[in-house]
């Protein structure tokens, strides 16, 4: 029969005890989730259409800044545009408002039209009303489908990770305005 030391009981009782609060660790964890606002994660689905308008008397997206060489390339590389466009439910501009698309694209490709994308989507209808998901990524343009990271979100988008498909709807070659269709894919809590 094996003696027991104190050494051998002390060891085993701290071991048992560290064992029992690290479980009681995780488990306050997750009591507390919900208190600071963390529930279950789950996956969300938006799907919206963006007006971007440059052509009219009151345009949604204004060119800011230029480099003296982008006039020379057809890109326009260089270019930076400041944006407000609407956000709706359906590719019609008379649909119903959901959001605003605000932020900036810039041309940032020399060969083809590739856009640096840096904006929010910021909602003010429904569920989403109050709350922004931001995207910033590469969008070239004249792909049929182009995917741009989701990278943060506020309000309803917490924590938010995910992507943005954005597909041009329509386009006026001479304007250059457009409607591109959005589906999002968001996680958040």
């Amino acid at each position: 029969m094996a003696a027991y030391s104190p050494f051998n009981i002390i060891f085993s009782t701290y071991f048992l005890f560290a064992f029992a609060i690290a479980g009681k660790q995780h488990h306050s964890l997750d009591l507390l989730r919900p208190a600071i606002g963390f529930g279950k994660e789950k996956m969300s689905h938006l799907h919206f259409y963006f007006h971007d308008i440059v052509s009219s008397r009151n345009p949604t997206a204004v060119q800011v800044a230029a480099a003296q060489t982008t006039r020379k390339w057809q890109s326009m590389f260089g270019a930076v545009f400041m944006i407000d466009d609407a956000l709706t439910e359906g590719p019609e501009p008379t649909s119903k408002l959901v959001g605003r698309a605000q932020g900036l694209y810039a041309s940032a490709s020399q060969d083809t039209l590739g856009l640096l994308m840096a904006m929010n989507f910021a909602f003010m209808d429904g569920k989403y009303n109050g709350s922004t998901l931001s995207v910033l990524g590469r969008n070239a343009v004249f792909l049929g489908v182009r995917e741009m990271p989701v990278v943060g979100g506020s309000g309803v988008f917490r924590f938010a990770r995910g992507y943005a498909l954005a597909h041009t709807h329509w386009l006026d070659p001479k304007t250059a305005d457009a409607i591109v269709e959005y589906n999002v894919y968001v996680m958040h809590y």
